[in-house]
């Protein structure tokens, strides 16, 4: 993975400086982003660390902290609780706009995702906050601390254990957190909003990102972390994470590239290694059909032929007969290898057409129209005709020709509006 980091200190709410690292793209950023840890984590835990490296891919300078009196931060963490957690989130954005830029994105995590939530109304520059599974209320700490609770009441002060660490808790934590107007805020965010949250999150119910989801005007979008635990500590699932945050932001966040002519695709042009894979379309804004296709580090470009598009690239149906035509000719290439036959060159020549069912003799459908590919391949080599034979046979065994003749299954996630209680097989949910 590209991209370089600094480590930086500013001063806290409490005068206490603040560990702090900015991860930066190997270019010019196209925006700042600030991250909120989860609650008693660090800015190099696990979520924070892999998520911030993998934004630089996509041209985003993050920059994450160690709240008061945690990780390498100065202060006591006796001393501090959710109200000087977002003083802390707004003096890091000072920092950031005094030396830097101004943040433009908000990403929290956890208990950081309700700060981010309770601090955007006073970083004006902010037009897009990210929370990754985030509780509605930041009062639903409280339960955490439900063993140790009577004693901090009656003591004024107590020490729990939590992820294996010992922490002291006092009285005005808990009055604090149970005093957050945090609906409101949510209601009144000023900004567009990704609620991003595992139906499998132990930690968060998934309940509370319905419940800030319906708090919360539009545009706003909801986007279900599948599979993934609460710490996000699978590396795929940050790096998925970190790629669909960086494609939603596109839309409410990022500025162009250095030097770029024209504006840029909401889309990374760059995606990051576990993320391998992934395709991402976006429309390129010039013409009414026209795709901007990103294929890891590769680009690519789509439309529809005169006179409905303007032709700037190949159609839809045209890049699945180039996916059909590639691997069939690297399958007859590997085969041939294996066997090493003289087989010099692979010419495969594709058409798509729909034809009455009636007219086709090889189909089981029988009424109304079916798609059919007619695929031409030529070799060139000193081969026998049991060896053409042969090769002509796994043709058919390409792994794309399988998947047009297979039942394939279609898993959608809409990036837009969604409901959060929609977490089966399918995230569903209206346009923003």
């Amino acid at each position: 993975m590209t991209g370089r980091s600094e480590q930086l200190e500013f001063p806290g709410s409490h005068g206490a400086l603040l560990a702090a690292r900015l991860d930066l793209p190997d270019g010019p950023p196209r925006a700042y982003a600030l991250f909120a840890h989860c609650f008693t984590c660090s800015k190099d835990g696990l979520a924070s660390a892999r998520i911030s490296r993998a934004l630089t891919e996509f041209g985003i300078a993050v920059l994450r902290f160690d709240f008061t009196g945690l990780g390498k931060s100065g202060g006591e963490f006796a001393n501090t609780n959710f109200s000087s957690n977002i003083e802390d989130l707004e003096f890091a954005a000072a920092f950031l706009r005094e030396r830097y830029a101004a943040p433009s994105i908000l990403i929290g995590h956890s208990l950081g995702g309700a700060a981010v939530l309770a601090v955007t109304h006073r970083i004006p520059e902010v037009t897009a906050v990210v929370t990754i599974g985030a509780p509605a209320d930041p009062d639903h700490l409280a339960h955490l601390l439900r063993e140790s609770r009577a004693e901090i009441e009656e003591s004024g002060e107590a020490e729990v254990v939590l992820a294996g660490r010992t922490f002291r808790v006092r009285q005005q934590f808990l009055a604090d957190i149970a005093a957050q107007p945090q609906a409101e805020r949510i209601r009144d965010l000023g900004a567009a909003l990704l609620v991003m949250h595992s139906p499998a999150d132990a930690i968060v119910a998934v309940d509370n990102a319905r419940r800030i989801y319906e708090a919360a005007r539009h545009p706003k979008s909801f986007v279900a972390l599948d599979g993934a635990d609460h710490l996000l500590t699978s590396p795929a699932d940050a790096a998925y994470a970190a790629a669909i945050l960086a494609t939603w932001a596109g839309r409410y966040a990022l500025g162009p590239p250095a030097g770029a002519a024209a504006p840029a695709p909401p889309v990374p042009i760059t995606l990051p290694d576990p993320a391998e894979g992934l395709v991402v379309v976006s429309e390129r804004g010039s013409g009414a059909y026209a795709q901007e296709i990103m294929i890891g580090r590769h680009r690519l470009t789509a439309d529809e032929p005169l006179p409905i598009g303007t032709d700037t690239g190949p159609s839809p149906y045209d890049l699945v007969l180039a996916g059909l035509g590639a691997c069939t000719s690297m399958t007859m290439r590997l085969y041939a290898a294996r066997k090493k036959w003289p087989l010099e060159k692979v010419t495969v020549s594709l058409r798509h057409s729909r034809i009455h069912a009636k007219d086709c003799a090889d189909c089981e459908t029988t009424t109304g129209q079916v798609d059919r590919i007619e695929r031409v391949i030529h070799f060139e080599g000193d081969l026998d005709a049991d060896q053409i034979e042969r090769l002509s046979g796994i043709a058919d065994k390409c792994p794309v020709h399988r998947t047009l003749r297979s039942e394939t299954v279609i898993h959608t996630t809409i990036l837009g509006a969604a409901d959060p209680e929609s977490t089966g097989d399918v995230d569903r949910g209206v346009p923003a």
